[in-house]
């Protein structure tokens, strides 16, 4: 049997080749959760919207993301060659909306698929068997990889109502997905005060005392594993927020401002200052949304936009 192995990133993959897995590696260095995603069935085209994207917002240069990124994925062409690929992906939304790229890449680039099996990793740096993990592969049938590509379609539109459906669905042998999208569209603004749960728990945090934005950074990563952000996308949200004026940093430490309790306290909204022209959810960009999510009914609502 000749294996192909995804990997989500870097983290794992010096403890990979130590293991005594057989076959041949490649690894997604993408960050789907964070950014615009094209609509498309054109990896090439979506390839170049996404680098521009990412050159323009995020300050990652052109040739390094078709260097790092590209040229690695593109070697995903070759896996009907393979007896089997095999997706090893975490159950964060970070891991599952990359998975969800993955397979779409395969269905969009290789003519007859071969076996495709999913491993249930646990989070990491918690993995030590991989052999073990190996054996406990599920394979994806028909109905989970249609499954897969509806929701990737879905992520990428305009608007998230598929995408909220699609996480009523039952989810066949992608399990985590529903929790992952449930995660995905609680990043959409609050209908009662425009702050996003990220943006929500990081004031609230501040509310209670300064911090080091690695302290504060270690509260995120045990309260909110499920969107399994690192460092980078942290420091986005971080600055966008000190930014508009609701946190700020002196001393190398955190603090909420005055603007930042009264958002808190709904006295003033966020969206009333921060600019959403550049910003998106998956594909839908904020600026032109009137979707914003409802705590109390746990779901998205539409508002009227002026």
């Amino acid at each position: 049997m000749s294996y192909l192995h995804v990997l989500n990133g870097d983290a794992t993959l010096t403890l990979f080749r130590q293991s005594k897995v057989p076959g041949d590696i490649v690894v997604c260095r993408e960050m789907m959760s964070v950014g615009k995603v094209k609509y498309t069935k054109d990896p090439s085209t979506f390839f170049a919207s996404r680098a521009k994207h990412l050159g323009f917002h995020f300050g990652i240069d052109e040739q390094t993301y078709y260097t790092n990124v590209v040229q690695e994925l593109e070697k995903l062409q070759h896996s009907g060659s393979y007896d089997e690929v095999i997706l090893w992906f975490e159950y964060d939304l970070f891991c599952q909306i990359n998975m969800l790229f993955v397979l779409y890449y395969l269905k969009s680039t290789v003519k007859i698929l071969p076996r495709i099996s999913i491993i249930d990793l646990p989070h990491h740096p918690d993995v030590k068997d991989f052999e073990a993990l190996l054996e406990q592969r599920v394979q994806l049938q028909p109905a989970d990889l249609q499954l897969a590509e509806d929701a990737w379609d879905a992520y990428c539109l305009n608007s998230p109502q598929a995408l909220e459906t699609i996480r009523k669905l039952p989810p066949g042998n992608l399990k985590h997905l529903p929790e992952a999208i449930h995660a995905h569209l609680k990043r959409f603004p609050s209908v009662e005060d425009g702050l996003n749960v990220i943006e929500k728990y990081f004031l609230q945090k501040l509310l209670m005392g300064k911090y080091r934005w690695f302290d504060l950074y270690t509260l995120f990563w045990n309260d909110m594993k499920i969107y399994g952000y690192g460092d980078f996308q942290l420091d986005i949200l971080i600055k966008r927020m000190a930014a508009v004026g609701v946190i700020q940093e002196e001393a190398q430490m955190l603090s909420i401002t005055s603007l930042g309790r009264e958002v808190l306290s709904k006295e003033e909204n966020y969206l009333d200052y921060v600019p959403l022209q550049h910003r998106w959810v998956g594909g839908v960009r904020l600026a032109k949304s009137p979707w914003r999510w409802d705590e109390a009914t746990d779901s998205l609502t539409r508002i009227d936009q002026e």
